[in-house]
């Protein structure tokens, strides 16, 4: 399953699901993953380890962190080559003055967005949705 690559399809077709709790950037030294935590992404840097993990794991752990966010997952299986698919999101939640950190898993993307914001990127998402759809009819 290699996914979709065909960026009016990939827009037209995604739905967008908010996942439930507040998550936050943390960043920890190499090789020191604290037990008991479900990182929603571990990813490895030169300088540490960053982690995107829910607040309350991070708060038990007395952990620093950063940008607590909202996670809304786009349920369409986007293909790692996908082309422009992030960048025309990321354009139109930028138009709404909204900074986002995407993260691509194997068959979906996640976008993290400010906490308090989440209400104005469905909206965001939905809008570009929908006139994508209808461009294509």
């Amino acid at each position: 399953m290699s996914g979709e690559t065909n960026l009016d399809v990939l827009i037209a077709s995604l739905s967008a699901e908010l996942v439930d709790g507040t998550f936050v950037f943390a960043t920890i030294p190499q090789g020191d993953m604290p037990t008991g935590i479900s990182p929603r992404m571990v990813f490895q840097e030169a300088e540490g380890t960053t982690l995107i993990l829910l607040k309350s794991e991070a708060e038990a752990l007395d952990l620093p962190y950063e940008f607590p966010c909202r996670m809304i997952t786009l349920n369409i299986h986007s293909s790692l080559e996908a082309v422009g698919f992030m960048a025309r999101i990321a354009t139109a939640l930028a138009k709404q003055d909204m900074g986002v950190n995407p993260v691509s898993g194997f068959y979906h993307d996640h976008l993290f967005v400010p906490l308090g914001r989440e209400k104005d990127a469905l909206a965001v998402l939905d809008e570009l949705t929908s006139l994508e759809r209808s461009r294509l009819q």
